[in-house]
């Protein structure tokens, strides 16, 4: 079997007297798209912060082309190819977005132009191009949503964590972004997605990992975990969600 691209073992993190990710476990492998949903509180964004260096377990293991992730800073784990985006989305609004883009791609890139060129690739691939020049802070929310996606791609990773990229948007920015995302994924770039709406994780998943209470209770193809009694009651309600033929 081939190795995972990234492994997580027994995870556990407490905050005082709540548990927010117990014992959880699951991979990501080369080029794979895999979501990580359940309902709010489940665990999922401190599971996220766990895996990519900004919280410490308080056991278990994380490794990313078989390293310890355990002990690195963030940018530390950024520069082994692993980086993620944020719910909560912070630019610096008053730099212009190419110069937002860039401080991600001087990870790469030590000189300023090598920078800006890599920046303006990636500002042109999610359709950004036209607004490089102007302020973050002028851009509407679809816009904020792929310029947060274009700085964690300026570092050139190979796992991308997407955190609720998708929250807010109509479902015509919902298709142009699951788009984009899938491009990204088919040149190379395993991505890893807490997501609600439910239509964008099934039509990019081809695993899903479901918590509740800080620890996983189903994981399978999108089909199987959208028809799981435990996890239509713990989180999709009694619907379900229709997964994609």
């Amino acid at each position: 079997m081939t190795a995972p691209l990234l492994e997580v073992a027994a995870l556990s993190r407490r905050f005082g007297g709540l548990q927010a990710v117990r014992d959880l476990s699951f991979r990501v492998g080369e080029r794979e798209i895999v979501a990580l949903i359940g309902p709010n509180g489940a665990g999922k964004t401190t599971a996220f912060s766990l895996i990519a260096g900004a919280l410490a377990p308080d056991a278990g293991e994380i490794r990313f082309r078989g390293r310890s992730l355990v002990g690195l800073a963030p940018h530390q784990v950024c520069a082994l190819g692993l980086v993620r985006t944020f719910q909560v989305m912070r630019p610096f609004p008053r730099l212009s977005v190419v110069r937002n883009v860039m401080i991600g791609a001087l990870g790469r890139h030590a000189g300023r132009r090598a920078a800006e060129a890599k920046a303006r690739a990636v500002l042109d691939e999610l359709g950004l191009a036209a607004k490089a020049e102007h302020p973050a802070g002028s851009l509407t929310l679809a816009e904020r949503k792929r310029l947060e996606l274009a700085r964690a791609l300026a570092t050139e990773p190979a796992l991308l964590l997407l955190d609720e990229v998708m929250s807010g948007l109509t479902d015509h920015e919902t298709e142009r972004l699951v788009e984009e995302v899938r491009a990204i994924n088919a040149r190379g770039v395993a991505i890893l997605l807490i997501e609600h709406v439910m239509r964008a994780v099934m039509s990019l998943a081809q695993r899903v990992v479901v918590l509740n209470y800080g620890e996983r209770i189903a994981e399978g193809r999108p089909a199987d975990v959208a028809n799981d009694p435990l996890v239509i009651e713990a989180y999709l309600g009694d619907e379900g969600v229709a997964a994609p033929a």
